[in-house]
């Protein structure tokens, strides 16, 4: 195994020292040190999410993370819970549309059964036939619960219909076809590909030290390999797999709901102006959309921007619910903010308030580890590589009025807006 000499060392804003390494079968590993902490939070992030699911199996990345915990060639579904929580400690995992997360928190004192519990899970799980059956119901009535919560119904609509062509427009969970005709096969053939060391990441953060997280690495990680059916290539997202639409659907709803949105291609310069934009228009109660939206004109409860770094594009939204007779001049103000002078000409109060609104939200971010553990696998998937938080700082700090206006005039003007919108009826 090798080790990176280069160490990030602590800081006020980061309390930590960040070490990197990588096993010899090219699995990387960092590890952040928290002193203040006494807890250990290990993660293996795997560079896969619902974009990577087989044309016909959408959801499949999805339903693996729920797999893995049902049993191993060791341990039983009740072993596999038992095993962390008599610890004290807790298991779970995420999937999104371009990573899964497996992960827990332990005390350090429990440091090695817990490691060796992550690594089986992910290297051994075995699939038993009775218990998927039972957690395709599960997941079934996970879709049918986003089926029943139009705000997040409304996004992942948007998404299909914004993206048709492109894997980015499936929905996460899948559907309730798909998840009920996943096969054995499709979840061996989908670990065989993805759950392989050069598309994996090791992150422990809290009370760590390196070189001990290191051997437990080689031991329990170091002999898993490449498979020959690992050789795949991501699609990559094209400007023309971006469909903009603008459609109203009836939905037995109470409340009208609203999803305005754009995808712009990838443009790092415009990463750090990008989020300070997001932080102005729709994040807090400070945001403009919430001052002149809900404030001003009692036209929503709730009502925000939300912004999403993909590989190869970003994605910007703004979501708004109202009454139904108010849906037209909602969308007449969020359309008018959108090219007001407050973004093209920010006021420089305005302009500063938002960054230091960004920063807080990053820092006291940075207190909660399981969201630290997820933020350093975050950068290394998109930039290639660690950002220290004095960097971040610097370029949030960095951004001026003129990089608000020139990301205000791409995120208008690179591709139209989509819109839909859910309006209550039969």
């Amino acid at each position: 195994m090798t080790i990176d000499n280069r160490q990030h060392p602590a800081t006020p804003f980061s309390e930590g020292s960040v070490h990197q390494g990588a096993l010899d079968n090219k699995l990387r590993i960092v590890t952040d040190a928290v002193p203040s902490v006494h807890s250990i939070t290990l993660g293996i992030q795997i560079d896969a999410g619902s974009r990577d699911d087989p044309e016909k199996s959408p959801g499949l990345a999805h339903f693996i993370e729920h797999a893995i915990f049902k049993g191993t060639k060791r341990r039983t579904y009740i072993d596999i819970a038992k095993n962390i929580e008599k610890n004290g400690g807790y298991l779970d995992a995420y999937t999104t549309k371009e990573q899964t997360c497996i992960f827990l928190r332990c005390l350090p004192e429990h440091l090695e059964p817990s490691f060796e519990l992550l690594s089986d899970l992910v290297c051994d799980p075995i699939f038993p036939p009775e218990e998927i059956e039972k957690e395709k119901e599960v997941v079934i009535e996970e879709i049918s619960s986003v089926n029943d919560t139009p705000e997040e119904l409304i996004f992942e609509e948007f998404d299909l219909r914004s993206f048709p062509s492109h894997p980015l427009g499936k929905p996460i969970l899948g559907t309730e076809e798909s998840v009920t005709n996943f096969s054995d096969d499709d979840l061996k053939n989908f670990m065989l590909q993805h759950y392989v060391p050069k598309k994996m990441l090791l992150t422990a953060t809290g009370k760590v030290d390196h070189d001990q997280i290191m051997r437990l690495g080689e031991r329990f990680l170091g002999s898993l390999g490449e498979k020959p059916e690992s050789q795949y290539v991501r699609q990559s997202f094209l400007p023309e797999h971006y469909t903009p639409f603008t459609l109203t659907l009836k939905k037995r709803i109470c409340q009208a709901q609203i999803v305005l949105g754009t995808a712009i291609p990838r443009h790092d310069p415009h990463f750090y102006s990008l989020m300070v934009l997001n932080s102005m228009l729709g994040n807090g109660m400070s945001s403009l959309l919430n001052l002149e939206l809900r404030e001003k004109r009692g036209l929503a409860y709730n009502v925000y921007s939300s912004i999403t770094f993909f590989d190869d594009l970003t994605a910007i939204n703004i979501y708004a619910g109202t009454d139904s007779n108010k849906i037209k001049v909602t969308l007449e103000l969020v359309r008018e903010l959108l090219q007001s002078d407050a973004l093209q000409h920010p006021d420089p109060e305005e302009l500063r308030a938002a960054k230091t609104k960004l920063l807080g939200s990053h820092i006291m971010g940075m207190e909660k580890m399981t969201r630290r553990m997820s933020q350093t696998a975050s950068d290394i998937s998109y930039f290639g590589r660690y950002i220290e938080p004095s960097e971040k700082t610097a370029a949030i700090e960095a951004v001026n009025a003129d990089n608000i206006a020139d990301a205000a005039s791409r995120i208008l003007h690179d591709a139209p807006y989509a819109t839909l919108v859910y309006k209550p009826g039969r």
